[in-house]
């Protein structure tokens, strides 16, 4: 491909984000609509309603029903990480200062209501298995923000970014609510609340990532046993033909083996096995990446939806592909080829050139041609950034 190509589309996508201070329409903020919030936000099915509505309409109806541009934290970690593999090839310091400003945004706005320090989404969110008001901290939000930091710390060396790290495991070991704690498995809930006992599969793996990242710089022999148990507990739940379920048990979700879940586990055990050393997960892991492969994409590269249904093809799902196979190309260097593959589909099919943003979904008869700042343009930031770097080569100006 062309790297300089790439190399100015990512360009393009972190200038967009800065020149609208990173405010944009998220996936799942319908209840941020002053209008949807007083008619339907009294209750579980009514939230789910104006959520999901806004999320399935085939135009964006958000600007119609009020809902404003938002800062997504989550986002901004993405950002911040992408601004950060950008340097360490080029060594601009416009990067460096950039991902900088993004983190220490992230630092004032970090809740300390908890143990540690933590991160959610702006907006109320109303999932299948629990309820969160805008703000509550989750564990997913906080550990992608947490690779951020810890990416920052690697480049940079500052020990701010690392003791970062440390209070975010804190949070992450220490905040309600455990599901399976074992001497060989432990399972983590999504959000902090006691009353969540709601097993999403890639909450554990993410965690344990985390925690092997931080506890092999640190030493820290308790935080690399939790991070072993995390493990355990995901691997223990991989299917016989190699698939996981978005949730343990699987019924407790529609969601069977879908795009881009299935990617960011496989990821997470790849980055456990490199950053500790161990080789213990690498038959369930080039197993799982198989299934990945086969099931979860289309001979031309577009991302499938899940296992068993193709479309919409997803911008999430495409950022996803691009990311799994680029880090898959340290087991196989073939998988860079997928990543590739995957690349050229998005930028033919879900990619704006006049804007330089990328667009939502892609169905058989239409195309969501609006952008939403952190699942399209964040993860998509995040992706070319990954792959540039796996190829070792980008376009320093």
């Amino acid at each position: 491909m062309n790297r300089r190509k790439n190399n100015q589309i990512l360009q393009t996508l972190l200038l967009n984000a800065k020149t609208d201070q990173y405010r944009g329409y998220n996936k799942h903020d319908g209840l941020l609509s002053p209008f949807l919030s007083r008619l339907l936000g009294g209750s579980r099915i009514p939230r789910l309603l104006a959520i999901q509505s806004l999320m399935r309409a085939p135009v964006n109806l958000r600007p119609l029903f009020g809902v404003p541009r938002s800062i997504n934290p989550k986002g901004i970690g993405l950002f911040s990480h992408a601004n950060l593999n950008l340097y360490a090839k080029s060594q601009k310091d416009e990067y460096r200062q950039e991902a900088e400003n993004l983190l220490s945004w992230l630092i004032e706005r970090g809740n300390t209501s908890f143990p540690g320090i933590s991160w959610g989404y702006q907006y109320p969110w109303q999932d299948v298995g629990f309820f969160a008001p805008a703000n509550f901290p989750n564990r997913v939000v906080t550990c992608w923000i947490g690779y951020a930091f810890f990416r920052a710390w690697e480049l940079l060396g500052k020990e701010e970014y690392l003791d970062i790290c440390k209070r975010i495991c804190v949070f992450l070991r220490q905040s309600p609510n455990r599901i399976a704690d074992t001497d060989t498995e432990l399972c983590f809930s999504y959000v902090p609340d006691k009353k969540v006992t709601w097993a999403v599969m890639d909450v554990s793996a993410l965690c344990g990532k985390l925690f092997a990242l931080t506890g092999t710089t640190l030493n820290d022999e308790d935080l690399l046993a939790d991070a072993a148990r995390c493990m355990n507990w995901v691997i223990n739940r991989q299917t016989p033909y190699h698939a996981w379920y978005y949730t343990d048990p699987p019924g407790d979700s529609h969601i069977t083996h879908d795009n881009y879940h299935s990617g960011i586990i496989l990821d997470c055990i790849a980055d456990y096995m490199m950053t500790t050393g161990t080789d213990n997960f690498r038959e369930q892991y080039l197993n799982g990446l198989e299934f990945y492969e086969n099931n979860l994409f289309c001979e031309n590269g577009a991302p499938k939806w899940m296992n068993n249904r193709v479309t919409p093809y997803d911008i999430h799902g495409a950022a996803q592909g691009i990311i799994t196979f680029s880090i898959a190309s340290r087991f196989n260097s073939s998988s860079l080829k997928k990543a590739e593959q995957i690349l050229t589909w998005t930028l033919k099919n879900l990619y704006n050139h006049k804007t330089g943003n990328f667009w939502y979904q892609k169905n058989k008869i239409y195309t969501k041609k609006f952008t939403l700042l952190r699942w399209c343009n964040a993860w998509m930031a995040r992706a070319i950034s990954e792959f540039l770097a796996t190829t070792g080569k980008t376009d320093n100006g």
